[in-house]
């Protein structure tokens, strides 16, 4: 993971001297990331002490805060240059209170929108899920608090050398954006909303159609660094035995009284199991027998060994867990009271995948719902945080499908370096939704919002929707390439469950801040027109803000 950090930050700084231009400016994301990071890492270890930890947690953390931070940070610094660009005489003191009413707030929004996301893995009752949801909080909460402290700290001591470029002006700065390439794009969409949005959910559908053919597994042994010596005496093992015998299926039966397990009645009972159990065509062979390895020294306990022939991740696994517990723990013949317990990796795996989907509709709705009232209450609209919602939902299918296409299908997958797997690891999934959700919903809201004022002061809908893409197009697509350039570390990695995430999180991340934010945002809020503002007075009310009555036709130019 080393190299892959190593080269997150250093196409960090490429990517912020090709947008920022040859300034001082170009390093303030990444101390700000430096600063976010290590907080974080630092409450995290503090947690650690209290609560389970996953190992590769630091990894995670690290990339995605980096990404997450300089995405804050670039916001913050282009509205800074911008103050200062649109008027000469403005002093730096008070182009750093303006930046903090606007893009500050905007920040603080999209911190909140994060959190709220990435705050439903504590529902998961799987405790290195929690690990990451707890973890996952933090970097959210630290990056604001950098934002509105450290951050305005810092423009202060640059001024307004610090920020204007030396030579090589970079993409932004460009002083009239009106007539940029943003502006060009939101006025195309305009005159052609409904091609626009046609052409575009047909290219999503298109990408996301893969999710089809997903299939979810617990976890994989087979994608791990094959440097390993454990991954050599692994394969050894599995290419002459067979995959099952690492991971054997454990029944363990409690005969409810001691010495029992070696009685006659209790011993052709067992015999009898296994062979019921050897019946079925997944199974390879049923170890037991009447010595310590499978009896307590109480007489009590008795264990068997049932190897599969398949990996403990695979459906025929899976399949077989269910049969064992569902058809011949049923009609095993022990005498009295004994009871049968299955356990062993294969049966942990379909536990957690029972587990992991069952709490994820719920993960889904409390995302929803606390994201649609947080941006009902910012947006003071009724339609704006539902489309803000679809559209999420539409970036996280994206990325699902981009998980099949890689590590199933190998599209790019050599190029990429990662494994070809037939199912995808289920936590993987469970942890995507949120993050992504919440990410996804930060471009959103940086889009917007700029929108949402142009119209304050003013414009027409469709004026606010051409202003608002050309202020903040930019720079949601420099931090969404720069942050996918930050979780190229994940990918880079060589287990499979950190390359799903940065498969995962890249993809959808690429998209939205293209496709979904560049022509899908703009096509349905110019179809949606003046409805896009409207919050009713009644609904106003509920939630504490100021209502938005409907306004009259706009004509369309």
């Amino acid at each position: 993971m080393r190299w892959g950090q190593i080269l997150a930050i250093v196409l960090a700084l490429l990517l912020l001297l090709l947008v920022l231009g040859a300034c001082l400016a170009m390093f303030v994301p990444l101390v700000f990331a430096a600063a976010t990071i290590s907080l974080a890492l630092g409450i995290i270890y503090i947690m650690a002490h209290k609560m389970l930890m996953v190992l590769y947690i630091p990894n995670i953390i690290e990339l995605i805060g980096l990404g997450l931070a300089i995405d804050y940070s670039l916001l913050i610094v282009h509205r800074f240059r911008r103050e200062l660009m649109d008027d000469e005489v403005i002093s730096v003191d008070e182009a750093i209170a303006k930046t903090m009413t606007t893009a500050g707030r905007t920040v603080i929004l999209s911190g909140l929108s994060v959190s709220i996301g990435i705050a439903t893995l504590l529902l998961v009752p799987v405790p290195f899920v929690h690990s990451l949801g707890a973890a996952g909080i933090v970097i959210p909460i630290v990056s604001v608090l950098a934002a509105l402290t450290l951050q305005p700290a810092m423009l202060s001591i640059l001024g307004r050398r610090g920020v204007t470029p030396y030579k090589f002006q970079g993409l932004m700065a460009r002083k009239d954006l009106m007539s940029g390439m943003w502006a060009r794009i939101g006025r195309f969409v305009i005159r052609r909303p409904i091609s626009v949005l046609l052409a575009a959910l047909a290219a999503l559908a298109l990408m996301a159609s893969s999710v089809l053919w997903l299939h979810v597994t617990p976890s994989s042994l087979t994608a791990i660094p094959q440097n390993l010596e454990s991954a050599q005496a692994l394969k050894i093992v599995t290419e002459r035995a067979g995959h099952g015998i690492i991971t054997p299926n454990e029944i363990v039966i409690d005969l409810g009284a001691p010495h029992l397990a070696r009685t006659p009645e209790v011993s052709r009972a067992r015999l009898a199991f296994s062979d019921l159990i050897q019946k079925s065509h997944e199974v390879l062979l049923v170890s037991t027998d009447e010595t310590a390895t499978y009896i307590d020294p109480t007489e009590q306990y008795i264990r068997m060994f049932v190897v599969g022939r398949h990996d403990f991740g695979a459906a025929e696994s899976q399949n077989l867990v269910h049969q064992i517990r569902e058809n011949f723990i049923p009609r095993a013949n022990f005498p009295g009271d004994a009871k049968i317990y299955l356990g062993g990796a294969p049966a942990q795996g379909v536990d957690l995948v029972s587990h992991l989907l069952k709490s994820f509709p719920w993960i889904v709705l409390l995302a929803l719902g606390m994201a649609y009232i947080v941006l009902l209450r910012a947006f003071r609209s009724v339609f704006l945080p539902l489309k803000a919602i679809l559209m999420d939902l539409t970036s996280i299918a994206v990325a699902y499908g981009a998980l099949v296409l890689v590590f199933r299908f190998g599209m790019g997958s050599s190029i990429l370096g990662t494994y070809r797997l037939d199912q995808i690891e289920a936590w993987v999934l469970v942890f995507l939704f949120p993050v992504l959700f919440g990410l996804s919903m930060d471009y959103e809201v940086f889009i917007v919002s700029r929108m949402r004022e142009a119209k304050l002061h003013g414009a027409t809908n469709n004026e606010a929707i051409v202003e608002g893409l050309a202020h903040t197009g930019g720079v949601v697509t420099a931090a969404a390439i720069i942050l996918v350039g930050a979780l190229g570390g994940l990918v880079n990695g060589h287990f499979a469950g950190l390359q799903e995430i940065g498969i995962g999180l890249a993809f959808g991340i690429l998209i939205d801040a293209t496709i979904i934010r560049g022509l899908l945002l703009p096509s349905t809020m110019v179809l949606l027109g003046r409805w896009n503002w409207w919050l009713p007075a009644g609904l106003a009310r509920i939630v504490n803000v100021k209502a938005s009555p409907l306004e009259d036709r706009e004509t369309r130019p």
